[in-house]
């Protein structure tokens, strides 16, 4: 039977240390019946030893842990060692009734009957078919998903979820944030999830230098709470805050927040986004470095590819327009990372084929990070890439760059077998940025990077001048990054559509539950979006769709600076014209000169480019208040 005592678990001045690294210290923490806590802080701060000390799976060095007599805790790891023999019907169903009746054979049975019911429709709707499959057959994600429902069907009185959404694609995403709201237990949660930790976690508990901090409030209002927090403690703005500030604003902002916040609570919230000491400070903004990319970038040509009677995507054609966001989105299994690397070079199209541009230089930012050197140290990694990159606010040391991804001086020394799993991600993400690519393909960039990596990077992507091609389940990374995605569905067929994920969601609801197996056209029929010729690819973005036109969180902000950029760069050119009539003997000088004046002049023509969209979709969202 569920515990019905209120408390169900007490940490009271806990510490807990791994070799030379403090990960708490005297921290208290408590567990109510109710409870819906995510855990969040930078990777290697002790988010997952956290759990593991109230699972009982380790102890502490310091302080006591009290559990309520009778609390079952279920414990969703990120690493899981399962029977290679057993069935998942019998891992799931079975194991399940045999842990909830240890000495009862009869109650067994009865329990397994009670449980196969939910147990199939959970399986289902994980991506599973034949619930006979051996354990030892499946796959890495394939076992975190079936860990995830066989504690889903402990029905726990503390449920531990150490990111329970990895693997899991955006409608399987979708589908878990719904069951977790109607989960009868306690939950604790470590998430990069922003969506779910904000409309499914009424606490939120962040790590912080071997210090807890709770917040009775979901993950929008934590980012308020934790601004003034930061505020109060510190004289001046820092990156933190100013990082923060800038969530802040984007969530105000978003369809997600917008289609489910009451009147009065956004009101506050502009507010507080009006308020000049939340103003965003645009000299600490991160300058994003790149090459210079050319007219033509990847124009792709009828591609199609099949794995045995399997067809991932056919007849394909798509060109990518400089500056691009795009979104790849579709079922586990449909191909999203063959097509990426089919556009890399690394897998050959059944038929068709792509172009790149001679100016086009690729970063990708693959599933598995290449191989590290353990014995390496951190800033020894990064500057076998390189070890100044130029930015807009000129040539950035190796040294800053490892800073603005939360590498300190002391870690930059560390060596990188002292590196958590998800702090070597991040040390590979920007090994990728620093190779100053025009083009970024990331593949599932969120996985095992904590949410102030995740922010960094979509800070890092807004003033990133190339084109970012990504595939994520992370929905607030899609709504926060991307203006257009690719959408697969279970046919080969991939569509165009023009908008944000939660603007596709809100359209496509039933398609996304029924794994984006219809993500194409209206609910009347018509296809509006893009079809998978690519025809209207080709150009800029239409915006034809039926949905209510508007900028997106980029582009309005590039809407608002464009005009006085476009000035500065008239004015620069002033300016070299002016150096070059005052140098006229000077060779070397107006050699420099003239090269400065060549990137001036692409600037302003791609400026003005902008500006003539920007000019256009401002008119038509104009024509449709009228």
């Amino acid at each position: 039977m569920r515990n019905e005592y209120n408390n169900l678990l007490t940490m009271k001045n806990v510490s807990k240390a791994f070799t030379d690294k403090i990960l708490l210290e005297d921290s208290d923490f408590s567990i109510e019946s109710g409870s819906r806590i995510g855990i969040i802080g930078i990777n290697g701060t002790g988010k997952s030893t956290l759990l593991k000390l109230i699972a009982g799976l380790i102890e502490p060095d310091e302080g006591t842990i009290v559990k309520g007599n009778n609390v079952v805790i279920g414990y969703l790891s990120q690493n899981m060692d399962l029977p290679e023999d057993m069935t998942l019907y019998n891992y799931v169903v079975t194991e399940n009734a045999r842990k909830l009746a240890p000495k009862d054979v009869a109650r067994q049975k009865e329990l397994a009957f009670e449980l196969e019911g939910e147990a199939k429709t959970i399986l289902q709707k994980l991506g599973f078919s034949d619930i006979n499959a051996k354990l030892g057959t499946l796959s890495g994600g394939q076992r975190k998903k079936a860990s995830l429902c066989c504690e889903l069907l402990s029905k726990s009185d503390i449920l531990l979820l150490d990111e329970p959404t990895n693997h899991l694609d955006n409608a399987m995403s979708e589908w878990l944030q719904e069951y977790l709201n109607k989960y009868r237990g306690a939950l604790v949660m470590v998430t990069h999830d922003r969506y779910f930790l904000d409309l499914v976690c009424n606490k939120i508990v962040e790590i912080d230098h071997a210090k807890l901090y709770s917040y009775e409030t979901n993950y929008e209002g934590y980012l308020q709470l934790r601004a003034e927090r930061i505020e109060s403690a510190l004289s001046t703005q820092d990156k933190h805050a100013n990082i923060l500030r800038k969530e802040i604003a984007w969530m105000q902002r978003g369809a997600r927040a917008r289609s489910t916040k009451q009147k009065a609570h956004i009101q506050r919230y502009e507010a507080l986004r009006d308020e000049k000491k939340l103003e965003l400070d645009r000299d600490v903004e991160i300058s994003a470095a790149s090459t210079r990319l050319g007219k033509k970038t990847i124009e792709i040509y009828d591609i199609s590819k099949s794995y045995g009677d399997r067809q991932l995507f056919k007849d394909f054609t798509f060109t990518f327009t400089r500056n691009d966001r795009v979104g790849i989105l579709g079922p586990n299994g449909c191909g999203k990372t063959t097509l990426m690397k089919t556009i890399l070079g690394v897998i050959e199209p059944d038929s068709g084929h792509i172009e790149i541009g001679e100016t086009v230089k690729i970063g990708y930012y693959a599933q598995e990070s290449k191989s590290m050197d353990p014995s390496m140290r951190v800033i020894d990694y990064i500057k076998d890439t390189a070890e100044y990159i130029r930015t807009e606010e000129g040539l950035v040391s190796a040294s800053v760059m490892c800073e603005r991804f939360l590498f300190d001086k002391t870690l930059q020394y560390s060596k990188i077998e002292k590196l958590s799993g998800g702090e070597r991600r991040r040390l590979y993400l920007l090994k990728v940025l620093m190779e100053a690519p025009n083009v970024l393909i990331l593949d599932e960039p969120t996985n095992d990077l904590d949410i102030s990596t995740l922010t960094i990077l979509e800070d890092y992507l807004d003033c990133f001048a190339g084109i970012v091609i990504t595939v994520s389940h992370d929905r607030y990374f899609l709504d926060r990054v991307v203006e257009r995605m690719l959408t697969f569905d279970n046919n080969g067929n991939i569509t165009l559509y023009n908008g944000s994920y939660t603007d596709f969601f809100m359209e496509h609801e039933e398609d996304v539950f029924g794994n984006l197996s219809k993500a194409t056209g209206n609910a009347d029929g018509t296809g509006t979006k893009a079809e998978n010729t690519g025809k209207e690819a080709d150009v800029k973005p239409k915006y034809e769709s039926t949905h209510a036109l508007k900028f997106s969180y980029k582009e309005q902000k590039e809407y608002d600076t464009i005009l006085d950029d476009i000035d500065k760069v008239e004015k620069d050119l002033e300016q070299v014209d002016i150096d070059i009539s005052n140098n006229p003997t000077d060779f070397v000088k107006l050699n420099e000169l003239g090269k400065k004046k060549e990137e001036l002049l692409q600037r302003q023509e791609y400026l003005m480019e902008r500006y003539v969209y920007l000019e256009d979709l401002a008119e038509q969202i104009a024509n449709q208040k009228k």
